[in-house]
């Protein structure tokens, strides 16, 4: 993976920062002049490559195509697009060179696996403030408390000109995904067979970090707050998850409470964290894969490889649809690649490595995080003995009334057991909600019972 000499420095030099525990710079106003101009608002090379695969940014979608009504399906902007090519176990070879190591273990494991690429459509965009934000956090934004924590930051891409591994971590963990979003979705974990129950979830997030006006000096220490209540099969109804994301770990970890009908009381969770099982996972997904990564990073180290061009899931429109039946997506070992859309586009490498004394089932993974949106789009993971386990991707569309670039799908593969989990099925329910109103009176540990017996 290339990485040229003046950012390998920069990388070093921020490790360098961090290792003291002191607060990371930002970067200079002539640096940060370059948003907008040779840089994306959000940092990405506004160029396209030499060869012409992946096109300049012209602003990604900037209004919804014609036809669509706020809380319906999304309408396909790219729908005539048709494959460039198609990549399978005959000749996944000659594409090697963007592809993952997980990539290439569901070639060599499935011989149905298939990627379909289709041209690179740069749709990513988000609503004018963050923009503006992001171009001031550029030269006032900190990590502190070695990168558990950012400081001098407000509603906009923290770090749109990364100079380490945190920090385009911390981008894709604060990336604009509205401030209050409500939805209803499905989970299922398919046997290696193809059989599957169902779990169907009710979701809210209230992310105080993107109100307007709101700075992380004046949000207590909570980026976030999330519910998750469990609405099917009965044996699970009525469980309900309630989190307090803290925005410095290491100045106080999340707080987690559980409600469970059977005992009808509510306690607190601090399991809930790290690689504890996630929600009716059967062991597929830990609590710190949803939305690809979440949480604190104190357990690994972690490094800025670098920028490179891979074959990622992309404009996923089409498993976004309406449609399109969740028995439809659903195959033994892997999604039906006839829904499936991938594109070339230029993306961030981070590793992360199980710090020596510290536990996790993961010894090592590896990110790859989109320039244009800082969605973590796929992931590569490895057991105690080094040897890869999971891969993981997250489909991802533009949701242009917003607009955000964010995941539609999220799908984990166990490499090992021939099993997978995938999460965010709305395609018969609807799609979320992000006109939702919420306050932070309502993610309240006493509020929980409520909501469980409603």
């Amino acid at each position: 993976m290339k990485i040229n000499k003046k950012h390998a420095l920069t990388v070093l030099v921020g490790a360098a920062v961090l290792a003291t525990g002191m607060a990371q710079a930002a970067v200079s106003a002539q640096e940060a002049a370059k948003l907008g101009t040779t840089l994306t608002p959000v940092g990405a090379e506004k160029a396209g490559n030499a060869a012409g695969t992946i096109p300049a940014w012209e602003g990604g979608i900037v209004r919804p195509p014609a036809g669509f009504r706020v809380g319906t399906f999304h309408l396909d902007p790219f729908a005539a697009d048709k494959p460039l090519y198609s990549v399978t176990r005959a000749n996944q070879a000659t594409y090697a060179n963007v592809l993952t190591a997980g990539q290439k273990a569901m070639f060599a494991k499935y011989p149905t696996f298939r990627m379909d690429v289709y041209p690179t459509r740069r749709s990513a965009s988000f609503p004018q403030r963050t923009y503006e934000f992001s171009k001031r956090n550029a030269t006032q934004c900190r990590l502190v408390a070695d990168g558990e924590g950012i400081q001098n930051c407000a509603e906009g891409i923290p770090f749109p000109i990364p100079q380490n591994a945190y920090e385009v971590i911390w981008n894709h963990k604060l990336k604009y995904k509205g401030l209050s979003v409500s939805s209803y979705s499905n989970q299922a974990a398919p046997t290696a067979g193809g059989a599957f129950t169902l779990i169907k979830l009710r979701e809210e997030i209230l992310g105080l970090y993107y109100k307007p006006g709101n700075t992380t000096e004046n949000i207590n220490n909570i980026l976030l707050y999330f519910k998750q209540e469990v609405l099917g099969p009965a044996r699970l109804a009525g469980q309900v998850l309630l989190v307090h994301e803290t925005l410095n770990a290491k100045a106080a970890p999340r707080q987690a409470w559980v409600y469970n009908p059977g005992q009808r009381r509510v306690r607190r969770a601090p399991n809930v964290a790290y690689d504890n099982p996630g929600t009716a996972s059967d062991g597929l997904r830990t609590n710190d894969m949803t939305d690809m990564f979440n949480g604190a990073m104190d357990r690994f180290t972690w490094t800025l490889v670098g920028k490179k061009e891979m074959l990622v899931p992309y404009n996923s429109y089409r498993a976004h649809s309406d449609k399109t039946k969740v028995r439809d997506l659903i195959r033994p070992g892997h999604l039906n690649p006839d829904f499936m859309r991938y594109e070339l586009h230029r993306v961030w490498v981070v590793e992360a490595k199980l710090k020596a004394g510290q536990r996790h089932i993961n010894s090592r993974r590896t990110f790859y995080i989109d320039e244009d949106s800082w969605q973590i789009l796929l992931m590569d993971h490895y057991d105690g003995q080094g040897n890869l386990w999971r891969y993981s991707d997250a489909p991802s569309v533009n949701y242009y009334e917003v607009p955000t670039f964010w995941s539609t799908l999220e799908t984990h593969h166990d490499l090992k057991s021939g099993r997978y989990i995938t999460m965010l099925l709305d395609n018969e329910d609807k799609p979320r909600d992000f006109g939702y109103q919420s306050t932070p009176a309502n993610y309240s540990p006493q509020n929980l019972r409520t909501a469980g017996v409603r």
